[in-house]
């Protein structure tokens, strides 16, 4: 059976209500005030309830009417965001943005570019998953999200689609109180042997698969790149650390960047936007990518430019 309440019927309650007659609704919809008072009765019969009273000189909403009023406004509003959702589809932005991210990549960059983003698409709804190391991977992969952002190790998966982002610094560093901070000298690979690693690790296969960058034969693993810096604020240890979350405590006194004796590349990864190779990027998730570069830019100490194409 076919539904008898309609939309149609929904914008004549409003019109009456707002315009306060039939006549005046009639005039607003441009519509004769048959059709009006037609659509009206046909919705109370539905329903099976009077929603004006019409003893007076001008219909007045009764206290049922009133209540069926704010209903109506809102079903309205939810078919107008559909409509502009289906609007936006066709027009090839995405239904929602759903998001995975690294907890590598900087927050504070990440909030302003979706805050802007929210300024060019106000009818986008967005899911976003931040994630331990491997965690943005495994997101993507099982479809709760439709692009990520993480560091890929090794080349990526022959399902996806890789852009390159950004580079990210890697510093070395201690706690100021760490005896590797007190040395005096650049360390040698025997002091950092001696002292315990705080290396980044995850839950699934392919975080604990990596294993660059490791020295010391004493390691903590950590999940969370936020708990590993407290641990290393507490002067549990050294480890590498992106360069931008451990900036500021190094400008404090807190955290000392150490130097080695032992020459070694400067340590980094690198960060790639990745979608499923069938499902690209929507306008939306375009835009934000050409957003996050820019403002990746302003902090070329954290992010050193691309030397070459990735």
């Amino acid at each position: 059976m076919i539904d008898p309440l309609t939309l149609d019927q929904m914008r004549v309650l409003c019109a009456v209500a707002e315009t306060g007659s039939f006549s005046a609704a009639a005039r607003k919809l441009g519509r004769v005030q048959s059709g009006v008072s037609q659509a009206v009765q046909t919705m109370e019969a539905a329903l099976g309830l009077s929603l004006f009273d019409r003893t007076r000189k001008t219909p007045v909403l009764t206290e049922i009417g009133a209540a069926m009023l704010e209903d109506a406004r809102a079903t309205l509003a939810r078919a107008q965001s559909m409509q502009a959702r289906a609007r936006a589809i066709r027009d090839d932005l995405e239904p929602e943005l759903k998001l995975a991210v690294d907890a590598s990549f900087p927050i504070h960059l990440l909030m302003a570019s979706l805050k802007t983003l929210r300024g060019e698409f106000p009818s986008l709804p967005a899911t976003l998953f931040t994630e331990a190391l491997g965690g943005a991977q495994e997101t993507l992969m099982t479809g709760a999200a439709r692009m990520a952002i993480y560091p890929i190790f090794g080349g990526p998966n022959a399902d996806v689609s890789a852009e390159f982002l950004a580079r990210v610094a890697l510093a070395p560093v201690a706690a100021a109180d760490h005896p590797l901070a007190r040395l005096g000298r650049p360390a040698r690979r025997v002091d950092l042997e001696a002292h315990v690693q705080l290396v980044l690790t995850g839950r699934n296969a392919y975080a604990q698969s990596v294993r660059g960058g490791i020295i010391s034969p004493h390691v903590w693993r950590f999940v969370d790149q936020t708990t590993r810096l407290e641990f290393l604020l507490s002067g549990f240890g050294w480890c590498y650390m992106p360069l931008h979350m451990v900036q500021t405590p190094i400008d404090q006194g807190r955290l000392k960047r150490l130097d080695f004796l032992h020459d070694e590349p400067a340590p980094e990864f690198l960060l790639y936007v990745v979608c499923p190779r069938d499902r690209p990027l929507g306008r939306a998730g375009r835009w934000l990518v050409v957003d996050l570069r820019e403002r990746l830019k302003s902090c070329p100490a954290s992010f050193p430019p691309a030397m070459a194409a990735e």
